[in-house]
């Protein structure tokens, strides 16, 4: 596993981590994010490109990602760094919720699956 971080002017702007799984032989990369100040740059795409890279380096066959992400910028990066989208989990519970009547009635999270195949197994 790794995990980056963006810095511009002595400021940390972003962050992304990677976990391999080497039982599918996949990285996960996780919990991308960039300070709102700083979206638009590049940045997410360069430390999507950093995870890449790192799956190459070790000779991962694909890298997979999951998100709740409700803003199409998000799933138009994915996209373009070479991720297809494979599926969305609906009524997706989000770690730590209780699926209480509440939560179900307000907090109707979709969860986007993407998979970017670096090579065949």
């Amino acid at each position: 596993s790794c995990f980056w971080v963006a810095v511009l002017d002595g400021n940390v702007v972003g962050i992304v981590a990677a976990r391999g799984n080497e039982e599918d032989n996949t990285v996960e990369l996780r919990r991308m994010s960039v300070d709102s100040n700083y979206r638009g740059k590049g940045i997410a795409k360069a430390l999507g490109r950093k995870v890449l890279e790192f799956a190459v380096l070790n000779n991962y066959s694909s890298v997979v990602l999951g998100t709740t992400a409700v803003k199409m910028a998000a799933h138009k990066l994915y996209e373009s760094l070479g991720f297809k989208h494979v599926g969305v989990v609906e009524h997706y519970a989000l770690p730590g919720m209780t699926r209480s009547l509440l939560e179900r009635m307000f907090f109707q999270v979709r969860y986007h699956r993407y998979r970017l195949q670096l090579r065949e197994e």
